[in-house]
């Protein structure tokens, strides 16, 4: 479990383009994927642990396991806000939880995502590789 005090967040404001939207005037459930991608984005980038950082380190980070659930629609032209908390593991694994909330703050879908360590050889990493402990120690999530 992970205290209060050590939980990392990061909040995301997107705006619904025309071009993700279906015929019926609301965001296609496919693109939900795409805004918790946004999510790990910036969390990455205002927690230092973006991808690019784990490249240079020798690793990719593929998903192997992604949840959403839907509760109410966007739609074109909405403004819409990504709340992603990174879950702390003492796997060798990447869990983020995903919160999409409205203009009036209403939950609109949340998700979840796990992702695994590979080598540069392709192999599955069974501990946290150093760059990664590193990270957690530094963020006080040993």
């Amino acid at each position: 479990m992970q205290s209060k005090e050590n939980i990392l967040t990061c909040t995301e404001e997107v705006r619904v383009r025309f071009n993700e939207t279906d015929p019926l005037g609301i965001v296609w459930h496919g693109h939900y994927i795409v805004y918790f991608e946004d999510g790990r984005e910036a969390f990455g980038r205002q927690h230092g642990l973006t991808y690019l950082d784990i490249q240079n380190a020798g690793f990719v980070t593929p998903i192997v396991k992604s949840t959403c659930e839907h509760f109410l629609p966007l739609k074109y032209g909405e403004t819409f806000k990504i709340v992603t908390t990174f879950i702390n593991s003492v796997s060798a694994k990447l869990i983020y939880r995903y919160e999409i909330f409205n203009q009036e703050n209403q939950l609109v879908c949340s998700g979840e995502t796990i992702q695994v360590f590979l080598d540069s050889n392709g192999s599955l990493c069974l501990y946290n590789p150093e760059f990664f402990q590193n990270w957690k120690d530094k963020m006080g999530l040993s």
